[in-house]
């Protein structure tokens, strides 16, 4: 799989991103600064002073937009969502149904928000960026740090009391959020641009494996840490709403399908049917981005009309808390 990237402030259509057996290889992100309540970093977490870059494709951008819902920060921190699509330029902004332009530094694409932070930087550009309208530049490009971040340090401006890293849960949310990583929420990616058979075999058996665990775990317990919605769920939730849709045949994870794990079919519609959950998803922006973005896997970027998902049926999970 070959993606483009910034080398010195040129923009290079290709990169790739496997190890030598075929393995698929995530770099890590870049920019790390943190939000503070008080303003101790040197970024204090004020009403409109932040701003979100996201895809509704994205599972990691999805986590942050989430957040921002869940904890009532829509009218807080402005956001910009990219075309669905992403071409030889990477990212970019369009008037596409769904996708809000640039208001803030009226960019055409999403490299030109990470050259005005650096302008000879070198490196991925990826979805989230949390922008700093008021000194312009990039605070943080790191999904988990993002979501903690909005929990965590907003908590003055949040209009919602929701508490999604709860401090006696703190270490287990941690701890899951760490195990569910690089087996599902990579995992999938690991299958589905794995250049050979042994790598793909790799990454879908461990996939399988860690989906078979979960399901076990959920049916005793609403959630993934006990009966309290943690930040773990968002970060499953998002590779879960993709996986029938994308994962199953785009990436070849076509060993089960999630709704035939009761358990982690219920769960998904449980949180899909959260108040400020649903409106986030977006199932078109999904569908359009990895069937057309992807043309060594999909070269004819032909974009299926199904599957029909029932999100929006009772998931019975509730008695779980009884």
């Amino acid at each position: 799989m070959a993606l483009g990237m910034l080398i010195d402030g040129k923009w290079v259509s290709k990169r790739e991103q496997e190890d030598g057996k075929g393995r698929f290889v995530r770099p890590s992100t870049t920019f790390r600064q943190q939000i503070t309540a008080d303003g101790a970093s040197g970024f204090k977490a004020e009403r409109d002073r932040y701003h979100l870059y996201v895809s509704l494709a994205c599972p990691w951008a999805h986590r942050t937009l989430i957040m921002r819902s869940l904890k009532g920060l829509t009218d807080a921190i402005s956001v910009s969502i990219v075309d669905p699509v992403m071409g030889e330029e990477g990212w970019a902004f369009s008037d596409a149904p769904g996708s809000i332009p640039d208001a803030v530094n009226q960019a055409q694409f999403l490299r030109e928000i990470y050259l005005k932070h650096e302008p000879q930087y070198t490196g991925r550009v990826t979805v989230p960026v949390l922008w700093d309208k008021q000194t312009g530049v990039i605070v943080n490009n790191e999904s988990r740090e993002i979501i903690r971040m909005l929990d965590m340090e907003f908590g003055a401006i949040a209009q919602h009391d929701v508490d999604l890293y709860p401090e006696e849960l703190r270490q287990k949310i941690d701890e899951t959020i760490e195990a569910i990583y690089q087996p599902i929420n990579n995992g999938v990616y690991r299958a589905g641009f794995a250049t050979t058979q042994f790598a793909y075999e790799e990454g879908v058996t461990e996939l399988f494996q860690a989906l078979d665990h979960w399901e076990t775990v959920l049916e005793d317990q609403r959630y993934l840490c006990g009966n309290h919605l943690t930040e773990a769920d968002i970060c499953l939730f998002t590779t879960l709403l993709r996986f029938d849709s994308v994962y199953y045949v785009h990436f070849k994870c076509n060993l089960r399908h999630l709704y035939e794990y009761p358990n982690l079919w219920g769960y998904l519609r449980d949180i899909y049917q959260l108040p400020g959950v649903k409106e986030t998803c977006n199932l078109d922006h999904i569908k359009q981005h990895y069937y057309k973005s992807h043309p060594t896997v999909n070269p004819s970027g032909i974009v299926p009309v199904g599957p029909k998902l029932d999100l929006e049926s009772e998931h019975g999970r509730g008695v779980l808390l009884l």
